[in-house]
């Protein structure tokens, strides 16, 4: 089973977030899912999830995810999530146990902005600070590769590797970031976080669109409102955006509207709604 998918900046996403009800994103090509509101079948075969934060519409699915790998007999998954969170996360698990009659086994990871955690072949995860009512994260999926230094690129093959065989070194690491997900923020999230707009895919909220909520309430509630994005158009570097994260009191066809009608035209074609 598969979710919503979009193929954006070279990145398979399949994702389905509603404010206030549930996120979860899952990256088929990473092995890894980001957030479970409400675990949908298609991330329970994921055994390595980062959650943003504590809220109940990212993380309230997690003793399902938990308890039906179980059943399965697949591996113990692993959940990273904010240092802050990880003693009472372990106490809402043990308390689901008696509850369930089961075991649900996991392993619960701290994180702080700056923490990584290596993957295959180079790639990583690393936690970046966000800006919500709560402690949260945000997260870049990025990798590392060896690239042939400037001062070398006109040499022809056989002297590259000539000098290669002779032990010479001719390449320098280089960072790459695929994606990166600011989780629920206020939009300081931008100024701060560099990797953000920088990111090939970066995937933002953008809970409210309309002066139905102001962005001074939207702002004491910890989101992004759709104002402040056109804002701070010009930040933007990214070759995709993907908007997530709604208020469900908008329908699909007034999200579209708002963003035609708001966007600038050079970002609002990088710009996808998840809906």
């Amino acid at each position: 089973m598969k979710g919503p998918a979009y193929d954006l900046a070279g990145t398979r996403l399949e994702a389905i977030s509603i404010g206030g009800l549930e996120t979860c994103l899952h990256f088929p090509e990473w092995k890894l899912a980001l957030d479970i509101g409400r675990s949908p079948e298609w991330v329970v075969k994921r055994d390595r999830v980062f959650f943003t934060h504590a809220h109940v519409d990212h993380l309230a699915g997690v003793a399902y995810h938990a308890a039906t790998r179980s059943m399965r007999g697949m591996p113990v998954p692993h959940y990273w999530m904010p240092a802050e969170n990880v003693s009472a996360f372990g106490a809402m698990m043990r308390a689901w146990e008696p509850l369930d009659g089961s075991e649900l086994a996991h392993v619960a990871h701290g994180l702080v902005p700056g923490d990584e955690v290596e993957l295959e072949a180079g790639r990583f995860v690393r936690a970046i600070r966000a800006y919500h009512n709560v402690p949260a994260l945000g997260y870049v999926l990025g990798e590392r590769r060896q690239k042939l230094c400037s001062e070398f690129l006109d040499l022809p093959a056989d002297e590259i590797v000539k000098r290669r065989v002779a032990g010479e070194v001719l390449t320098e690491p280089v960072e790459l970031i695929a994606a990166a997900y600011a989780g629920d923020t206020l939009i300081d999230a931008l100024d701060r976080e560099p990797d953000l707009c920088s990111a090939r895919l970066l995937i933002l909220e953008c809970t409210f669109v309309d002066d139905r909520i102001s962005v001074a309430e939207c702002r004491s509630r910890g989101h992004v409102h759709l104002d402040e994005i056109v804002e701070r158009a010009d930040l933007f570097q990214n070759e995709a955006i993907a908007l997530m994260h709604f208020s469900a009191r908008y329908s699909p066809g007034e999200i579209r509207r708002a963003l035609d009608e708001r966007l600038p035209s050079n970002l609002r074609h990088r710009v996808t709604p998840l809906l």
